[in-house]
């Protein structure tokens, strides 16, 4: 009689080709990449780090509801979108703007829907940083946790059905993989062979619930080895490594016809959102040290410099270059119209519902009664 143990005291090994201060680790075998990917790669982490600190303080200046950064965790967004497709289909959580950013979204339509007016492809309806986008394979982000799991199945399972040489891509947090919908996702894929990848953050904390308080296996990555699935952990900071790691998943999963699951180590450096305070239960030191010593853009950066693909002046006329592009993009967006009242009840339904109809009517006499409890930007 052997009982199978709980966990193996040999954890398994993370996949990573550079180092901290990004030197290539020798040997490895990682998938190559030009010069003018790689400029591209720095520059639209680049990018998605000054979004996140301007869209933040504009939160916090109460221009806009609500904000959530990808800080610490640009190499993930932008590396693996990079390592994709256009015709393969995203579904993310809420941390992967950048992904969006690579496939052509514009720093103007990032800010529409911040603002919420008529631009908005949501029409004002989501959330900020609620985004997607049918033109860019977008599956629009939405605030349950791990519900695009099981719905990325069956996109993947649809691409199957249908010939397509291309596969599904959704992202969670280390928290979502807590809830059923990932464990019913994972048996899904693997049952149906679907080709999805799915990328896991692990980047530490679910809001404020360390991993050890998560789960006690090693880690995301063994899930994926218990329902049947080819699985790999990876430095999440690394950009290279992620770029490989992403870009091999989606040969496996489109060739084979299986599903893949990446687990990225990385650090969360921001809060957890704008609703957030980090520090009551985390130190200072520790988010530092990560911003700091463990930074994904600097590490790459350093790479990229030593190749002489990269300079200085590029970093400094970059990062001006993009700050006046927000600036002006957040100008345009504060400024233009909100949508009409009638665009809440919408786009449910072909034909408006009786009830929706009624609900129509009510907030109408409310608005009425109360007039000045309603925003006045907002046409009725």
């Amino acid at each position: 009689m052997r009982f199978i143990s709980d966990t193996s005291h040999i954890r398994v090994p993370c996949y990573r080709v550079l180092d901290d201060d990004g030197e290539l680790v020798k040997p490895t075998n990682q998938v190559q990449v030009s010069k003018e990917l790689a400029v591209r790669m720095h520059s639209e982490m680049v990018t998605l780090q000054t979004m996140d600190s301007i869209f933040y303080e504009l939160q916090r200046q109460g221009r806009i509801s609500f904000y959530l950064t990808t800080s610490g965790e640009e190499a993930v967004n932008i590396a693996s979108a990079a390592a994709l497709s256009s015709h393969d289909v995203i579904l993310p959580q809420y941390r992967e703007p950048g992904v969006l950013l690579w496939r052509g979204f514009t720093l103007q339509q990032f800010a529409h829907q911040c603002f919420g007016n008529t631009n908005d492809f949501g029409k004002g309806r989501q959330m900020p940083i609620h985004y997607g986008s049918n033109k860019h394979n977008y599956f629009t982000v939405s605030s349950p946790i791990a519900t695009q799991l099981p719905q990325a199945v069956g996109a993947a399972y649809s691409l199957k059905m249908d010939g397509k040489s291309a596969c599904a891509v959704t992202f969670c947090g280390d928290g979502s993989t807590s809830e059923g919908d990932f464990h019913a996702a994972m048996n899904f894929a693997a049952v149906m062979e679907a080709p999805v990848v799915f990328i896991c953050r692990n980047n530490g904390w679910a809001i404020s619930t360390p991993v050890e308080e998560q789960f006690r296996s090693d880690g995301i990555v063994v899930k994926g080895q218990a329902y049947g699935i080819w699985s790999i952990r990876v430095d999440g900071n690394d950009a290279l490594a992620v770029y490989s790691a992403v870009h091999t998943a989606r040969e496996i999963a489109i060739k084979e016809q299986r599903p893949v699951l990446i687990e990225a180590l990385t650090y969360r450096v921001g809060h957890h959102s704008t609703s957030d305070d980090s520090t009551k239960y985390r130190s200072t030191g520790e988010i530092e040290y990560w911003k700091m010593e463990r930074n994904p853009v600097n590490r790459f950066k350093r790479w990229v410099e030593r190749n002489g693909w990269w300079s200085e002046k590029d970093e400094l006329e970059l990062r001006s270059s993009v700050r006046k592009q927000l600036m002006h993009a957040i100008q345009v967006a504060e400024k233009a119209q909100k949508p009409p009242l009638e665009d809440m009840f919408t786009d449910v339904y072909d034909k408006l519902s009786s009830n929706l109809e009624e609900q129509e009517r009510d907030l109408r006499k409310t608005i009425e009664k109360h007039p000045k409890d309603y925003p006045s930007d907002v046409p009725l």
